[in-house]
């Protein structure tokens, strides 16, 4: 079976995980962020099959988010450098790690301010207001180069309530929910 290429569709979203949507992936970004470019250190970090590897680092380059370079003539090796691009996938990893240490693994990894070695609490901001990205303050809307579709759903999601905020358990659409 074939899976569907998310590759022409106007969300981008949708385009983004044309590119990095396998888990494998975004692992392998992950370690290429921690400063991993060679076939084995990727491989011994996730212990993926090696056959899995290639396919998804020849992916990744084929994206345009790691770039390969000889490092040996002989025996012919190879390495995985971050493109410009790759790097830029490195706020989407840090919301990815906080997301998950709050909800999934709070015992695991922490982010630290590398001089002070103090636990950072990574927030989206918008860059030209210092504000946080959060509801009801932001939402998503169609852009300049929206289709008719995109456009039509776009001013339907932005006639529905917002999902209310919470300090825990699942939100509730549309009203708050009393904590005790």
């Amino acid at each position: 079976m074939q899976r569907k290429s998310f590759g022409k569709m106007p969300c981008p979203i949708a385009r983004s995980l044309e590119r990095v949507g396998e888990w494998w992936s975004i692992l392998i970004i992950r370690d290429a962020l921690h400063g991993f470019t060679r076939f084995d250190e990727f491989q011994k970090s996730l212990n993926i099959a090696p056959n899995m590897l290639t396919r998804r680092l020849s992916a990744l380059v084929d994206a345009g988010l790691l770039e390969r370079r000889r490092y040996s003539e002989r025996p012919p090796r190879y390495e995985y450098i971050l493109t410009e691009m790759g790097r830029d996938f490195r706020p989407v990893i840090v919301a990815m790690f906080a997301w998950g240490n709050r909800h999934f693994a709070p015992e695991g990894v922490m982010l630290v301010d590398k001089k002070t070695r103090r636990a950072a609490d990574p927030v989206l901001v918008d860059r030209r207001s210092g504000r946080p990205l959060n509801e009801p303050d932001f939402v998503f809307a169609a852009g300049p180069a929206a289709s008719a579709r995109t456009r039509r759903r776009y001013a339907m999601v932005a006639q529905k309530k917002p999902v209310a905020v919470q300090r825990s358990s699942r939100p509730v659409r549309g009203k708050k929910r009393r904590v005790s």
